[in-house]
This record gives C-alpha cells, structure tokens and sequence, in this order.
C-alpha cells in the first residue's frame, strides 16, 4: 500500500486507512486504485471542512475494507468500503455537534452527514454527477441494538 501518497495538502493516505480494529483482528486495509481516487475526492472535501473549521482534523475511521468494516459492525452497504466516507473529530474547533452544525451550514458538498455522538460521519456521492443529497442524522446508540438515526441535527 501507498501509505505516504499525499492525496492533498493536508491528508495523507495512511490518515484514511489506519485501523486499531483492523490491526487488532490482524486484517489488512489496503484500498484499490479506484477507492484511493474516491478517497482523493474525500480528502479535497475534508480541506473544505478543514477550512471551514480552522483547525486541524483527525480522522478515525475512512477506507474500511469488507473484513475491516464487518468486524466495526459497519453498515453492509457502508460508504467507508467504497473510500467514500470519513468519521473524524477536531478537538480544537470543538464537539462533534458543533461541527456538524458548522458543515449543515455551509457550502461544502456532502451526501450525508451524521452526528455520531463522539464523532461525525460525512459521507459522499458515488462519481462525480454533483447528485449531493445533504442528508443530516443524528445516530443514537443502545447497548446491544443497531444504531437508530433521526433526521436533522439533535442535542
């Protein structure tokens, strides 16, 4: 894997495929050609947010392959496998809700975002055809159940 190759000014390939559950379960995280060109179109989108926040962003979960994704208990269909998607925090900017708040206001294109409680999900569209839904959830977790998302920003 290119785990050096500068996908922008800022973010790195390794920032989308470091793995603790992957390295815990002693699974490899390698991307395609085709999800490190998504992932390139993620990470020019997360300059935007970075931008927008002004702060440094740090990334916990982004390229995740089918195994990977299956032992976090990821969705089947999850934009994670597809380079698609990025879970992340900016400590110095402030709590995830107040991020989210931030990106549900501004310009920048997304598909879905998602409060996660400790950090934000923003996912993208498939290709380029500028079909960006701007879907907002809040996901709420119950010990032993699937997460439940409703729409808009709560909290």
């Amino acid at each position: 894997m290119q785990d050096d190759l500068q996908l922008s000014q800022h973010f790195r390939l390794s920032e989308f495929t470091v793995s603790q559950a992957a390295t815990r379960a002693g699974l490899r995280n390698d991307p395609s050609s085709k999800h490190v060109e998504n992932l390139r179109r993620l990470a020019g989108v997360m300059e935007q947010v970075r931008q927008l926040l002004g702060q440094p962003i740090f990334i916990s979960s982004g390229y995740r392959s089918p195994a990977v994704n299956a032992v976090v208990g990821g969705a089947l269909a999850s934009a994670h496998m597809r380079g698609l998607a990025a879970d992340f925090t900016s400590p110095a900017f402030g709590s995830p809700l107040k991020i989210c708040r931030l990106i549900a206001d501004s310009t920048v294109a997304f598909h879905q975002l998602v409060h996660e409680g400790a950090w934000v999900h923003l996912g993208l569209a498939d290709g380029d055809s500028g079909t960006w839904r701007r879907e907002v959830l809040t996901a709420f977790f119950e010990a032993g159940a699937s997460p439940r998302y409703m729409r808009g920003l709560i909290g």
